[in-house]
């Protein structure tokens, strides 16, 4: 597996950072948030955000990247930031980090190069040292400094591909020493929720803001979804905390994983791009009709 990763196959110099230059907006900034140490020069991480920051208002967080294969939602993010996100740092303060996973990014990989899934080392929220990558460290570090008690929002840009049935479902099963049960990939977007808050009518408003752009994801005859039950319209639930994903790494009552379908017949690259910021509107619109 290691031999075939370490190839180069896109530049998260060209596709994220250059891109990143020009969005230092009128009410936001590029900040820096460390580096991997496999190659800093190269790896450098940042997030967008807000330059006044107020404790009177909302505190949101986006993330995507955090798989770097996922394309949308990474270039999902940088949409947002491009054409959205002014609209809305006025009324709220906004953290966005495109890209979680530069390495993963380049290589077109799930994993980091230490073969670890940086969406199951989120350990903790308070302690970066206790996180299971540096992908996560970092992050868990920059919110840290934001000095946030309660963060109103957080959503989490992935994608759903055919390569986790065919390559990294296979390579995770080798990895630990498993069989490989075959599986279905749903056919467009689905949320996944957290188990312990599942803020159901929260995750609906997110799907129908999304279904303007892209189609839901119907469940598999068995009421399943990725073999985790159907509990609204295109969500399922996970256990956030439990398997140390990203979507938990921060105490927000509102929070999603998107997941997009990019291999979908009926996808383009723009559709998934635009599936992904029709998910933060909408999850944005939600939090903000909901505040007191």
């Amino acid at each position: 597996w290691l031999a075939r990763a370490h190839e180069v196959q896109r530049s998260y110099k060209t596709d994220v950072l250059e891109k990143l230059v020009p969005l230092t907006l009128k009410v936001m900034d590029v900040v820096p948030y460390g580096a991997l140490s496999l190659d800093p020069a190269r790896y450098p991480l940042f997030v967008v955000k807000t330059r006044r920051w107020e404790a009177s208002k909302p505190s949101v967080l986006v993330t995507g990247g955090v798989h770097g294969y996922e394309t949308s939602g990474v270039h999902g993010a940088l949409a947002f930031l491009k054409t959205r996100a002014e609209a809305y740092a006025s009324r709220v303060n906004l953290v966005v980090a495109p890209c979680v996973s530069p390495w993963g990014y380049e290589h077109i990989q799930r994993w980091n190069p230490d073969a670890v899934d940086p969406n199951r080392s989120f350990a903790s929220r308070d302690d970066p040292d206790a996180c299971g990558s540096q992908e996560a460290a970092n992050l868990v570090r920059l919110l840290n400094s934001c000095g946030v008690e309660r963060w109103a929002l957080h959503i989490d840009l992935h994608e759903t591909t055919d390569t986790d049935e065919t390559e990294f479902r296979v390579a995770k099963s080798a990895r630990d020493g498993e069989s490989s049960e075959p599986g279905t990939i749903p056919d467009g977007f689905y949320l996944c929720g957290d188990e312990k808050n599942p803020q159901l009518e929260f995750q609906r408003a997110v799907n129908d803001g999304v279904r303007k752009v892209t189609h839901i994801a119907p469940a598999d005859p068995d009421g399943t979804i990725i073999g985790s039950p159907v509990v609204a319209e295109g969500v399922i639930l996970y256990d956030y905390t439990a398997l140390g994903l990203c979507g938990g790494v921060t105490n927000a009552p509102f929070t999603t994983t998107t997941e997009v379908y990019p291999d979908s017949p009926k996808a383009t690259d723009e559709l998934c791009n635009l599936g992904q910021v029709a998910a933060i509107t909408s999850a944005l619109d939600f939090m903000l009709a909901a505040a007191p």
